[in-house]
């Protein structure tokens, strides 16, 4: 048997190389050895030993998949999109690899290239560490769909929507005796569909009480701040309590409204100087969530809390904020203002005669309205606690069929699903 030794074998001209002849059995390496089709290079006739040919060169930046292809990924220094094959054919296959572990830092992005994903219309997200991924072409009803998916301790290959929400604290309490109105739970919204969420994501979601009207147990004091309520990383601040306003000794302590989501009025007993107004936008967020209590008081009654809207004025609650997406379920929340049944964060108002503000602020004495997040009116000489907060979101109905538990409203839209909640949930993309 013949040898011939070499390094190369080129072609002398045209474009290919040709081994044998009809007949011919052709033999490529022994026992031992391994035969390598080179990185990004295709094949045809010779089939595979795996699922895809694996290229072990780690990919650190976007760059667009081959047929047949599989990629070791590394995201550690960033987020990478891998684009998907233009005009794929039927049984076209794809694998993706997270090579270092670093894909829940920092997320893969498959980018569709005009053809489905799992029979949807978006880009997906590999957010699982060490996640491993096969998907194959079916065809244009459903595109690309995976044939498997592992990984250690993760969720499955996820599609991502965006959906609009509304995250309404609770109101804070009104104060005492000549106390203040306690400012109206922050409100936090977007204007439009435009926060990321991925299908099979769980969120849970908390509702935020109304403060008390005073200390727990009773006795005059200050309005407490109402409570948080939560939406993924969007959590809106509890209102600010209304400021204690003594009503008989001159030399009694007064004290101011509380800072919140919306700042609580202060106290301002008879003889005695105003005690000032609590911060709104506290903590801080851009846009702000609410406004300052008021800046002064109506003789001879305490200052009003501030509302998503406005801040407090004389001894009225500011205005709250209007929400105009809650399609059918909007009578069924909310105050009368300007637009009936869609205000939501109004401040209460301050003793003797405050007004609250429209989105469920207490008047003098009254409490803030449930799942308006209003603060509640201050006392004289009763008082209702701070009204509940709400959360709602609003999403394409065709995006996903999520599914909710707690405490909640749905309705529908035109092409949307809405979804209220008016306690705690659960909220599963």
């Amino acid at each position: 048997m013949s040898k011939i030794k070499v390094n190369e074998i080129d072609k002398r001209n045209g474009s290919t190389v040709t081994l044998g002849g009809p007949g011919t059995n052709i033999v490529l390496g022994t026992s031992g050895q391994s035969v390598t089709l080179g990185c990004g290079a295709t094949q045809t006739g010779f089939g595979r030993t795996g699922t895809v040919n694996w290229c072990t060169t780690a990919k650190t930046s976007p760059f667009t998949a081959a047929n047949g292809v599989g990629y070791f990924v590394n995201t550690s220094g960033g987020v990478v999109t891998v684009t998907l094959p233009s005009s794929p054919s039927a049984g076209d296959i794809v694998a993706i690899n997270d090579v270092n572990g670093t894909f829940d830092t920092n997320a893969l992005t498959l980018g569709r290239n005009s053809s489905k994903i799992n029979g949807g219309c978006e880009d997906l997200l590999l957010t699982s560490e060490r996640q491993s991924t096969t998907i194959i072409y079916s065809g244009a009803p459903q595109g690309w769909v995976a044939v498997n998916d592992a990984n250690v301790g993760g969720n499955s290959l996820n599609s991502q929507y965006n959906v609009q929400y509304l995250v309404v604290a609770g109101g804070g309490g009104g104060g005492e005796s000549y106390g203040g109105g306690g400012g109206g739970g922050g409100y936090r919204t977007v204007a439009s569909k435009t926060f990321a969420v991925t299908s099979g994501q769980s969120i849970p979601i908390t509702v935020g009480a109304g403060g008390a009207h005073a200390h727990p147990g009773g006795g005059a004091g200050s309005g407490c701040n109402g409570s948080n309520s939560v939406f993924s990383t969007i959590a809106s601040a509890g209102g600010g309590g209304g400021g204690f306003g003594p009503s008989s000794s001159p030399t009694a302590t007064d004290t101011p409204g509380k800072d919140g989501g919306s700042g609580g009025g202060g106290g301002a007993p008879p003889g005695m100087s105003y005690s000032g107004f609590g911060a709104g936008n506290t903590p801080p967020v851009s846009p702000p969530q609410g406004n300052p209590g008021a800046p002064t008081a109506t003789a001879p009654g305490a200052g009003g809390g501030g509302g998503a809207g406005a801040a407090g004025s004389g001894s009225n609650g500011g205005n709250g904020s209007p929400f105009t997406d809650l399609g059918p379920l909007a009578p069924s929340y909310g105050t009368p203002g300007p637009a009936p049944g869609r205000y939501f964060s109004g401040g209460g108002g301050g003793y003797a005669s405050g007004t609250g503000g429209a989105g469920g602020g207490g008047a003098a004495g009254a409490a803030g309205t449930a799942n308006t997040g209003g603060g509640s009116g201050g006392r004289i000489p009763t008082s209702g606690d701070g009204g509940s907060g709400i959360v709602v979101i609003r999403h394409v109905t065709a995006d996903a069929s999520p599914s909710v538990s707690g405490g909640n409203a749905t309705g529908t839209c035109g092409s949307d699903t809405i979804r209220v909640f008016t306690g705690d949930g659960t909220f599963i993309a």
